[in-house]
């Protein structure tokens, strides 16, 4: 794991991407203490796939769902 200062990181940022993209962790500290890091996009967990059709027959949708809404309704969403 490398640490470095911020401005060696924005001086050198592409340099330290390309070494975070190869496997290695890189700190990004200021004034000594550590405040990022940049670490290898592979490393980090994917978001779970979706699936199609997984609430299939568990919703009910009524019949009247597009039916215009009450006056009161209405007014209150138009502020009279």
């Amino acid at each position: 794991m490398k640490v470095v200062n911020i401005h060696s990181a924005k001086t050198h940022l592409s340099r330290w991407v390309d070494t975070a993209a190869a496997g290695e962790e890189v700190i990004i500290a200021r004034s000594g203490r550590p405040v990022a890091k940049l670490v290898p996009l592979a490393s980090v967990a994917a978001p779970a796939k979706r699936t199609l059709g997984a609430l299939a027959g568990k919703l009910r949708v009524p019949a009247d769902f597009d039916a215009p809404l009450p006056d009161a309704v209405l007014d209150d969403f138009e502020g009279r």
